[in-house]
C-alpha cells in the first residue's frame, strides 16, 4: 500500500485505490470528492466497476481490517487503519 494506484473510470474520471478487498477486487473512490466508491474486479475481459455506497465501502474496509488483525499482519493493518481514518472520519 506504499504506492498510490489510480484508474480512469469512463464516466467519473480519475479514481484512487482505497484498499485491496480480496484477490482481484479493490475498493476505489473518486479522487476529489471521495463520495463515490467502486469495487473494481479484474476479470479476463477487463475491469468491472461496481458502484457501492459510502456505508458499504466503510464496512468493506472494516472487514479487511478485521481479517488483517486476525491474520497477524500488523504492518498491513496499520496502513489500512490510516486509510480508514483518512477516508471515513
Amino acid at each position: 500500500m506504499d504506492n498510490e494506484n489510480y484508474l480512469n473510470h469512463p464516466t467519473f474520471g480519475l479514481l484512487f485505490r482505497v484498499c485491496l478487498v480480496e484477490e482481484n477486487r479493490e475498493l476505489f473512490s473518486t479522487l476529489y470528492a471521495q463520495r463515490l466508491f467502486f469495487v473494481v474486479t479484474a476479470e479476463s475481459d477487463g475491469l468491472d466497476f461496481q458502484p457501492i455506497g459510502r456505508s458499504d465501502a466503510k464496512a468493506m474496509v472494516e472487514n479487511r481490517m478485521r481479517m488483517l488483525r486476525r491474520s497477524g499482519m500488523s504492518q498491513e493493518y496499520d496502513q489500512i487503519q490510516k486509510v480508514h481514518k483518512r477516508t471515513f472520519q
